[in-house]
């Protein structure tokens, strides 16, 4: 496809992830800045994202939302930037974009909100088991050196990686040493500086 991609989000949100993989890929796109509340439930954008949620693209008759279906998404639509591995060395690939937007994801949005689940028949039901378990699996995802893929940088470090460091940099997440190197190594990168200047840019000047 020859279309820009358009992203819609807010610079404080998970927008940051989408827009780190576009500047990874190094295509061209145009951003669609979306307040929260009535702007994201607009009848427009629910069709975009159904949830009234950011971030989202559209790239040409394409819409993705969910950030880890639109890193996913990004990497194939463009090949050419190198972030996705073959498809027959995808199991690791996989492994940690679905672990981060499942299991992870729901382990930390519970204990946020004081939900987890109770040890027993609520451990046996949740997907996670537990905080504890969903960290131990994760220290066991993260490679001790590279990245997740191998010595090759893909999408789900983009969307791994955030969610290490930024669970970290917000206290949801213990800071325990196989991450905190993970993050260093998996942040390291011109890409990720840009897309977050750039949106560290936005944020002042919303708050302003």
């Amino acid at each position: 496809m020859s279309q820009d991609v358009i992203l819609y989000t807010n610079p404080l949100s998970r927008g940051r992830i989408a827009r780190w993989m576009l500047e990874e890929i190094g295509c061209p796109y145009k951003t669609e800045i979306l307040d929260y509340g009535p702007p994201m439930r607009t009848p427009d954008y629910l069709k975009v994202s159904p949830l009234g949620k950011v971030p989202a693209i559209r790239h040409g008759d394409q819409v993705v939302s969910e950030c880890a279906a639109i890193c996913a998404y990004l990497a194939d639509a463009f090949p050419e930037a190198g972030l996705a591995p073959p498809p027959a060395e995808r199991g690791s690939y996989y492994r940690a974009l679905f672990f981060a937007a499942g299991p992870f994801e729901a382990a930390a949005t519970d204990r946020h909100f004081g939900l987890e689940p109770e040890e027993g028949r609520q451990q046996r039901m949740a997907g996670y088991g537990s905080f504890t378990r969903m960290m131990d699996a994760l220290v066991k995802i993260v490679p001790a050196d590279g990245y997740i893929a191998g010595d090759r940088f893909t999408a789900a470090d983009v969307y791994l990686g955030c969610q290490v460091g930024w669970g970290m940099r917000f206290g949801s997440l213990e800071e325990r040493p196989e991450l905190v190197d993970y993050w260093a190594r998996a942040s390291d990168r011109e890409a990720f500086r840009r897309a977050m200047a750039i949106d560290e840019e936005l944020a002042a000047k919303e708050a302003g």
